[in-house]
């Protein structure tokens, strides 16, 4: 027997809730009771509970950079121009022997005598997690696996909740974001999340998130779902294509024997 269900309001005010408007989507809320069938078939929803929206924005703006080969001060300025007061460092490890400015203690210390928060990420944003179940044979990192891990979910809520203190930057080595982790790891993650990022580039030059994309398409071939084609209805699986052939040459790789100690 099939039974078709209608929705029925039951006149919902706000003042019945206890708040005129929702300041923070992320508030935790009263937990709402389910709704109940009334005998005619409809469901009815209980007056008065608010169901908390997971994809708002944050107030602040994300941003995404890579150091490169920077001098620490050229650094600071690209961070500066643009308001950035937290960065989350995902590198799994935090060192540098060309580039020793971005060893954690000196970058550390520095971000701190310019007022800028350091907070370490490479435990569960890193792209080289230790975790051996997200490893393909061949050793390369399966980003699509880790995205689905515990602590990088984790990661990536902290990750939003320093983000509604300020502007937050994640920071990792390469500077162009589509042969980084950062970018091909993250980045999904954060737009599943509603939240679209911004990439800082040499000089601070802004690359949207959008423009990022349309480079990965055209890279990988995928010139007629950009965003200057008329038929762009197989956007979005192209874009996993394209993550996936991407990272099958930018994603770290350990040995396959090895890859179980990473």
């Amino acid at each position: 027997m099939i039974h078709r269900l209608t929705l029925a309001w039951t006149g919902f005010h706000a003042a019945a809730s206890g708040w005129s408007r929702l300041q923070n989507a992320n508030i935790i809320c009263r937990t709402p009771r389910l709704p109940s069938f009334h005998p005619s078939g409809k469901i009815l929803f209980i007056a008065g509970v608010i169901f908390m929206n997971t994809r708002s924005e944050p107030a602040n703006p994300i941003f995404t950079v890579g150091h490169s080969n920077l001098e620490f001060a050229d650094f600071l300025a690209v961070l500066a121009a643009r308001g950035v007061r937290i960065l989350c460092d995902v590198r799994s490890r935090p060192a540098s022997f060309r580039f020793p400015q971005f060893n954690r203690e000196s970058l550390e210390a520095g971000l701190s005598s310019a007022g800028v928060r350091y907070e370490f990420f490479g435990e569960t944003l890193g792209g080289r997690p230790a975790d051996p179940r997200v490893y393909h044979e061949d050793g390369r990192v399966d980003y699509a696996a880790r995205r689905h891990a515990h602590d990088f979910l984790e990661g990536i809520e902290r990750t939003l909740a320093l983000s509604r203190t300020g502007v937050t930057a994640v920071m990792c080595a390469e500077e162009d974001p589509l042969q980084c982790h950062r970018f091909l790891m993250i980045c999904p993650a954060l737009l599943e999340r509603g939240i679209t990022p911004t990439h800082l580039r040499r000089g601070g030059v802004l690359e949207s998130q959008r423009d990022a994309e349309d480079r990965l398409l055209v890279l990988h071939g995928f010139d007629d779902v950009t965003s200057t084609s008329l038929f762009v209805a197989g956007r979005e699986a192209a874009l996993r294509d394209a993550l996936v052939l991407q990272s099958k040459d930018f994603a770290f790789r350990a040995s396959p024997e090895a890859a179980e100690y990473f």
